[in-house]
């Protein structure tokens, strides 16, 4: 066998997560409409767009919660848009998703959360597993928080577990649904560091869904702009901000006036 003496240029990296094409739609409700584009390994991804564009869909469609209607997804290099539920099994190693709500068992402890994980697979000891989750809730900043449930934390410090026992299953990618929503101010920058900092230490390949172009501005790579069904801009928050589509402007003018009300 011959040594490959591709150069890079000749031999492009391959995208880690793909949409090809995708349509879904609800009844009558066409949800995506031949939406492209692509992240590749290690690169943040910013979905933007209002409410009720797709942007939770097409998390959906990756994790294979919901199937396309038509298109093909690919996510770590593998075409899963027919997989069966014990294929997307062994994707769901590969890509966790952080849900809006966090998504926490309400009956465990913070740690028993961000340990469930860790024993399902069942190759560790208690001491191993206890080191592991002291280092994952101090890595989010919510150490102290370990022994109280759920219902004893804020919105913003439940999504800080929910990532946390993400990090647990030790993906190569992470899915983000609405990071900051409903949480205040400071606890939004807080996650938008949080993220941005694992991003850099662990060479994480994400997609953040999000309608906060301050959150998009500090860890997007790249933007995906939804609009009516279609993907009407992909490319850096510098190019968006110049973007001529009147669409892309409005939404960016009203995040303004939004953050102008918060202050």
């Amino acid at each position: 066998m011959s040594l490959d003496t591709q150069s890079p240029s000749d031999s492009p990296q391959r995208p880690y997560i793909e949409f090809r094409d995708v349509s879904k739609s609800f009844g009558d409700n066409h949800v995506l409409d031949h939406v492209s584009f692509n992240v590749m390994s290690g690169e943040t991804v910013c979905i933007l767009g209002r409410s009720g564009v797709g942007k939770s869909v097409s998390l959906q469609l990756l994790m294979g919660f919901l199937r396309a209607d038509s298109g093909r997804v690919i996510v770590a290099g593998e075409d899963i848009t027919d997989f069966s539920e014990e294929q997307l099994e062994l994707v769901r190693k590969k890509v966790t998703m952080v849900f809006q709500n966090g998504a926490l068992f309400d009956s465990l402890t913070v740690g028993e959360n961000v340990a469930f994980p860790l024993r399902e697979t069942g190759n560790l000891t208690e001491e191993q597993i206890y080191e592991i989750v002291d280092g994952l809730l101090k890595m989010v900043g919510v150490q102290e928080m370990r022994d109280l449930l759920p219902s004893d934390l804020s919105t913003g410090m439940k999504r800080s577990v929910a990532i946390a026992r993400a990090l647990a299953a030790r993906p190569e990618c992470i899915l983000y649904d609405e990071p900051t929503t409903m949480v205040d101010p400071l606890m939004a920058q807080l996650l938008g560091d949080l993220i941005k900092r694992l991003k850099i230490q662990l060479h994480l390949t994400s997609i953040v869904v999000t309608h906060d172009m301050r959150l998009a501005k500090k860890l997007a790579d790249r933007v995906v702009f939804l609009h009516e069904a279609k993907a009407i801009f992909l490319g850096t928050a510098e190019e968006m901000e110049k973007s001529q589509e009147p669409i892309v402007q409005e939404f960016l003018q009203l995040d303004e006036l939004q953050l102008g009300y918060k202050s």
